[in-house]
């Protein structure tokens, strides 16, 4: 495994797609943490109107 990455970093098309791997991972963990707090609010919301209706 260790080999595969040494192969993949000299390699320059390997060091894009790592790059391009890091950005994407870190493009999806801002999104799981914008959609959890979006959730959050949404939550406060609906519960507001479930108990107004009450």
């Amino acid at each position: 495994m260790l080999s595969i990455f040494r192969r993949l970093m000299k390699n320059e098309r390997g060091a894009t797609a790592i790059e391009y791997t890091l950005i994407a991972s870190l493009i999806a963990v801002a999104a799981i943490v914008a959609m959890g707090n979006v959730g959050t609010k949404v939550n406060g919301v609906l519960s507001n109107v479930a108990s107004a209706m009450n």
